[in-house]
């Protein structure tokens, strides 16, 4: 059972929040040994695995966590139009979104379908001319130029007139995706989509999927039918298994919960990108500059941002391009252009973010943070929304203004117990909004620069309770408390057992101390690094992102003198110096007098 007790007796951090365990209590002294199965079994549990279940758990497999793709609504509708579309030798188009999870999305039906012998097409939106999700424009253009198939990946569940649109035109379009739906479904052929509000029980329990998630069950329940009907006799059955470093990709870098299916799609996803079969895929790790195997982290922070880079500040086209070649030097020439762009993205999107915080500086205390601004760039304002609720623990929703016509694109991030995504569909439905929609954590939307002061208001008066609720709430959960000494590689490395890690699995935290803070300093963009020492004589290195200018940053730097204090974050391995050691990513910390 869950202890509601401080732990340390920590009710208020430098960051105000009462640290709490996620599981039992585990305090560890350094002489412990990390390496037993007992940490991993208390992490897994404290993630909710059953104790029945824990063999599971450590190494999650496809064949445990696999449902039948029949149960999704719409699934054998959709696979059986794609296998006759194979079986006819039509031309399909895969229409994506710009994002990671669209681009791996349509990568990973684009390859699926090459393992069929049967080369499709993809569209791709340009997120400034065109906006995002399909437009009924570019569906009826794809079906004059040919394509008796369209399948949107990543978007179109609420794109009801364009696909009206299509329907109209006589082309047939199946929608797989997983944003929010409304409970009126918009006309295509088929919609696979968890988040369908009649679906079963079963397949809702699936809607933390990534598009690229749903649409690796498209391909199973395609083979499934082409199986049943003997189109592989005297034909190999296409290797699915090697589709998942695309899956693991896209699902990390959309920030889906990684708990489910999604372990296992991760996991096994990071295996096969170990293995460097996917020629784009190589190339984009070399272009990271990894040396190692990539992990959850790389993905989310350095393969994710250089695919998205395209779609954001770039082409929309080069992550597809990217995942689906099969030419090395194509490959190393795309991957190496995302890497520029991105570099430009963060350049971008640090001029955006410093005129949004100016903004901020000017606004009453609002439930939901909003700014808005001519000649923002519509690619990085999802990143600026994100940085601004890490900053202020709020959900912020970020504008970009077209400077001629007015409209803005919007794009939000909220902070947990508040579902945006909601908010936004409700602010379209009563009218606040030109277009909108998204999931709890995210959301999308498109609005005329004259509603912007009726849309903060109403936005407020939906989540101000909500909000005000979830930040009294807010806390910081612990999985075990030790000592310096007690902060090893081989503890990191025992920790690790447990993943991956992600969203709705989080990955373990610790705390660490009492410690005397030996040296503070900041290094590069607003990071703080410390070096502290404990009682038990042994020290440690810990480093906080962006964290410099912050309340606990701040109280590091210029009042712990002469204090002992309790730091809390995440252990990792620190692989800079001539042998390795571990380190901690400072999240919190508190004053232990």
């Amino acid at each position: 059972m869950q202890s509601t007790s401080a732990v340390l007796g920590i009710e208020a951090s430098l960051s105000g929040r009462c640290w709490q365990w996620l599981g039992g209590n585990m305090q560890l002294s350094s002489s412990m040994d990390t390496s037993g199965n007992d940490i991993v079994d208390q992490l897994l549990l404290a993630r909710g695995a059953s104790r029945e279940d824990l063999p599971l758990h450590r190494d999650p497999s496809l064949r445990s966590f696999l449902p039948d793709p029949s149960e999704f609504r719409d699934m054998d509708l959709a696979a059986e139009r794609i296998s006759e579309a194979i079986i006819s030798s039509e031309k399909v188009t895969v229409y994506g979104d710009y994002d990671v999870d669209g681009a791996t999305s349509s990568a990973l039906l684009i390859r699926f379908l090459r393992m069929l012998s049967h080369d499709a097409e993809y569209y791709i939106p340009d997120r400034l001319l065109e906006g995002y999700g399909p437009s009924g424009e570019a569906l009826v253009k794809i079906g004059k130029q040919g394509s008796s198939l369209i399948v949107t990946v990543d978007c179109g569940a609420m794109a009801h007139d364009a696909l009206a649109m299509a329907n109209d035109a006589g082309v047939d379009v199946i929608v797989v995706d997983h944003h929010k739906c409304a409970p009126e479904l918009p006309r295509a052929l088929a919609l696979v989509n968890p988040n369908r509000l009649d679906e079963s029980d079963l397949a809702a329990s699936h809607g933390h999927l990534a598009a690229v998630g749903v649409a690796f069950l498209l391909a199973v329940a395609v083979t499934r039918t082409l199986r049943q009907r003997g189109y592989f006799d005297g034909r190999k059955e296409p290797d699915l298994f090697a589709l998942l470093d695309l899956v693991a990709l896209g699902t990390v870098a959309d920030v889906a919960a990684i708990r489910g299916l999604n372990r296992a799609f991760v996991a096994q996803g990071l295996k096969v990108m170990a293995h460097r079969r996917n020629i784009g895929m190589a190339a984009l790790i070399d272009a990271s500059r990894l040396t190692r195997s990539p992990t959850c982290s790389d993905c989310g922070f350095a393969l994710g941002p250089r695919i998205n880079a395209g779609g954001r500040v770039g082409e929309s086209t080069l992550g597809v391009r990217l995942l689906t070649t099969e030419d090395p030097d194509e490959a190393r020439e795309i991957a190496e252009k995302l890497s520029i762009l991105n570099d430009e993205r963060r350049a971008i999107e640090a001029a955006v973010q410093e005129a949004a915080e100016e903004q901020l500086a000017g606004q009453h205390n609002r439930a939901v943070q909003l700014v808005a601004g001519k000649g923002w760039h519509p690619g990085v304002i999802g990143i600026v929304a994100g940085r601004i609720k890490e900053k202020t623990g709020k959900p912020a929703i970020v504008i970009a203004l077209d400077e001629e016509s007015g409209q803005g694109k919007g794009s939000g991030r909220s902070i947990s117990g508040v579902d945006l995504g909601a908010a936004i569909i409700g602010a379209r439905e009563s009218g606040l909004l030109v277009a909108g929609g998204g999931h709890a954590m995210a959301a999308g939307l498109t609005i005329e620069s004259d509603k912007l002061d009726a849309f903060a208001d109403w936005m407020d008066d939906r989540l101000a309770t909500v909000v005000s609720r979830a930040a009294a709430n807010q806390v910081l959960k612990l999985d075990l408390s030790l000592a310096p000494g007690g902060l090893t590689p081989e503890l990191v490395e025992t920790l690790e057992k447990a993943g991956p890690f992600g969203v709705g699995w989080p990955g373990p935290r610790i705390a660490v101390g009492p410690v005397r803070i030996v040296k503070a300093d900041i290094v590069g963009q607003d990071h703080l690094r410390l070096i502290a020492a404990g009682d038990d004589g042994r020290s440690l290195k810990a480093i906080a992102f962006r964290a410099a200018e912050s309340d606990m940053g701040q109280a590091l730097l210029h009042g712990s003198r002469g204090r002992k204090v309790y730091l809390a974050g995440r252990a990792k391995i620190d692989d800079w110096g001539p042998r390795r050691a571990a380190e901690l990513h400072l999240e919190d910390a508190a004053w232990a007098d």
